[in-house]
């Protein structure tokens, strides 16, 4: 089957890169033309079905696979970055990352065996995660299952994103715009260049965003913590704010106002700070109803099987309640940053009320 590809124009394409088993279908590997060849944001999931697709819609877009330049990948995440080691080893591109996401591919490839199901063990027990969601963790570390950290292949970034700097791609303005929030080093890429739809003169909105997961036309993306394997101390209400992160972020890019948004999943679309607005009312109302919810002293286990997710909670895989855990504690994290929530002293573990 052909790959799904789009022309942009401007020298832009998309290509639709699919996600094994995965709702979200594809990741959009986005390709800009330069004068020194072809540049990737992002590269697509490590899987042969994948590099198939990626390599026919390079060549589709009319360069060969051996032709990228370089690979600029917006964060660290396997649907972004899984492929960046197949597209180096093929072409000799360099690859670029912010330093706060270079640092956690290097943690994951250096994690001794187990240490994933470690800090996921002390996390959840932190987090109040009862024991019938315990034991099977518990299980796969005394019989060494899953030993191998998330993104222990990926490939180790030979050069840095600088926020705020111009990319080295000789022949085009590319921005790059320092996103926090889904991790801490995802950046957005700004096309300073009139959108060919906008060639006559700059318009309110100018140039075009390549926006990664962090504006999406109608997802919200996951908010939770910034993981970290090495870190497995219980008490984690006082590091970091990743929402918060996010919310800033957010501002960032509606001040921008570009006029087009190329995002890494679902389409482009345009009015960016409309977007932006209803993703902050969304955050907004959640952490509303997280206040509502904490009348009464809860853990953060008890706060995310109490929250709204797209199906009821009995019915959420336990690896994707994980996941809601560290959203949930995300949430927290902002509300006690706030002053609107607060831990109850001596809980353990550690239970939440609103103030």
């Amino acid at each position: 089957m052909a790959p799904q590809v789009i022309d942009h124009k401007g020298g832009v394409w998309s290509i639709a890169v699919p996600i094994p088993d995965n709702p979200l279908g594809h990741t959009l590997v986005h390709l800009l033309e330069t004068d020194r060849g072809p540049v990737l944001v992002d590269t697509g999931w490590d899987d042969p079905d994948s590099w198939d697709t990626l390599t026919a819609g390079i060549t589709a877009c009319g360069f060969a696979p051996a032709d990228v330049h370089g690979v600029v990948i917006t964060h660290h995440h396997p649907d972004h970055h899984g492929l960046s080691a197949a597209v180096r080893e093929t072409s000799g591109a360099w690859i670029a990352m912010h330093a706060a996401d270079a640092a956690m591919v290097r943690r994951a490839r250096a994690a001794r065996p187990g240490q994933w199901l470690d800090y996921l063990l002390v996390k959840l027990t932190a987090a109040g995660a009862p024991e019938d969601h315990l034991e099977p963790l518990r299980a796969a570390r005394a019989g060494r299952r899953g030993r191998k950290a998330p993104a222990r292949r990926a490939a180790l970034p030979d050069r840095g994103i600088e926020p705020g700097a111009l990319l080295d791609l000789p022949g085009r303005r590319v921005r790059a715009i320092w996103t926090p929030g889904h991790t801490p080093g995802h950046v957005c890429l700004h096309l300073e260049e009139a959108h060919p739809a906008h060639q006559d003169a700059r318009p309110a909105t100018f140039g075009r965003l390549f926006s990664g997961d962090h504006l999406l036309p109608g997802i919200t993306p996951h908010i939770g913590l910034y993981e970290d394997p090495d870190d497995v101390a219980p008490d984690l209400h006082d590091r970091g704010d990743p929402l918060g992160d996010y919310l800033d972020s957010l501002e960032r890019i509606a001040r921008l106002a570009p006029a087009e948004v190329l995002p890494a999943h679902q389409h482009a679309f345009p009015d960016a700070a409309g977007r932006v607005r209803e993703l902050i009312a969304h955050h907004e109302d959640r952490l509303g109803d997280l206040r509502t919810l904490l009348h009464e002293p809860l853990t953060a286990w008890q706060l995310a099987a109490a929250m709204q997710w797209n199906r009821p909670w009995d019915q959420i895989p336990a690896a994707s309640r994980n996941i809601a855990v560290s959203e949930a504690e995300a949430h927290l994290r902002h509300l006690v940053k706030r002053g609107d929530a607060e831990p109850v002293p001596g809980s353990h573990p550690v239970r939440y009320v609103a103030v």
